[in-house]
């Protein structure tokens, strides 16, 4: 897989839009358009991105700035933070959630965490601009959207999309997995229609540009 020009990743202050110091505006431009296209949900109108850039051109920035600002999204204040750079662990859970429900233990990715304490049923979407974990099911029927890693306490049987924005790093976990569809970032796997269920949790994830399912320790 080619190196990523840009990358969107969720937060609770909102989207960090971390861009290569090679990048040409053009192809800046063009990247970006086409993420935001794929998954309008989760860039309405009035939603904040923070540059995070290593020495990028200055013409640049500032094309950036403007492509989201005629967009209507808002810019923050830009940084330059070296692409490496990790992110804080930051927890916000809403009113679906219970207070304290942590997710060190999970391996998540260490961004905004919904957590959702009951079984997510057929019709039903979850959605969320960081990671998301659910203590219960996830039934055929129902979906999981979320910008960061998807972590199940439980057996999923409907769709997760983890890296919705875009980052091939995030990951989808479940006690166990058994998807209709699983995908992470812009890739996506089906699962076989006999497939059995297995007596351990499992991990789904990017390698070497596909996604590979496999079984890991809680």
């Amino acid at each position: 897989m080619g190196q990523e020009l840009i990358k969107i990743k969720g937060g609770a202050d909102g989207f960090q839009l971390i861009v290569d110091s090679s990048a040409k505006l053009e192809e800046v431009q063009a990247e970006l358009e086409k993420k935001l296209a794929e998954n309008p949900e989760f860039f309405p109108e009035g939603t904040e991105f923070k540059l995070v850039v290593a020495d990028l051109n200055k013409n640049v920035k500032k094309g950036i700035s403007e492509f989201l600002t005629n967009k209507g999204l808002n810019i923050a204040n830009s940084t330059n933070t070296a692409v490496q750079q990790k992110e804080q662990p930051k927890v916000n859970v809403n009113t679906q959630q219970n207070q304290g429900q942590q997710a060190a233990n999970s391996g998540i990715s260490q961004q905004e965490m919904t957590v959702v304490n009951r079984t997510v049923r057929n019709g039903e979407q979850i959605t969320s601009n960081g990671s998301v974990m659910i203590c219960g099911n996830v039934n055929p029927g129902a979906s999981i959207v979320a910008a960061g890693s998807i972590d199940i306490r439980g057996t999923c049987r409907g769709i997760v999309h983890a890296g919705a924005a875009g980052d091939i790093e995030a990951f989808v976990v479940a006690d166990c997995l058994l998807p209709t569809q699983v995908r992470i970032a812009n890739l996506i796997a089906r699962s076989p229609d006999n497939i059995e269920k297995n007596n351990f949790a499992e991990k789904a994830y990017i390698k070497d540009g596909q996604i590979v399912i496999e079984p890991i320790e809680r």
